[in-house]
């Protein structure tokens, strides 16, 4: 069997109300509904949750869908109250962060008392095709 030496991998370690996710590979079309899920999935299941640490020292290349998937982890850590964190930024996505004018969307830490709904009403209140809701 031969694996894509670049395919996303994830390490996610949590202690008490933080969450530490390791990202190593790739972030594109192919793998980028991995990390959004691993996120979705613990923003659900830690309602106490107060920070998302994204560690991206491993990170590889990231396309528009890697940086899609970044942009829904942002969204939905807000709505959820929650802290997200890119930590140790290769320069690549630094420089993909600045000219998509995302850098300080993505770093910048919440406003108080941001965010009163979950992650799940979020999700359902979202459409599902250009012209909303099916």
């Amino acid at each position: 069997m031969t694996t894509h030496p670049h395919y996303l991998r994830l390490t996610t370690v949590g202690i008490q109300d933080s969450v530490r996710i390791e990202v190593h590979g790739d972030l594109d079309y192919d793998s980028a509904d991995l990390l959004l899920e691993e996120a979705t999935a613990q923003l659900a299941a830690r309602p106490a949750l107060t920070d998302l640490h994204l560690h991206c020292a491993g990170l590889g290349a990231v396309d528009s869908m890697g940086l899609s998937a970044l942009l829904m982890i942002g969204r939905r850590t807000t709505v959820a109250g929650v802290r997200l964190h890119l930590d140790d930024r290769p320069a690549n996505l630094d420089r993909l962060l600045e000219l998509t004018g995302t850098l300080d969307y993505l770093t910048t830490p919440l406003p108080t008392g941001a965010a009163e709904t979950s992650v799940t009403e979020e999700m359902a209140a979202r459409p599902t095709g250009p012209d909303g809701p099916t």
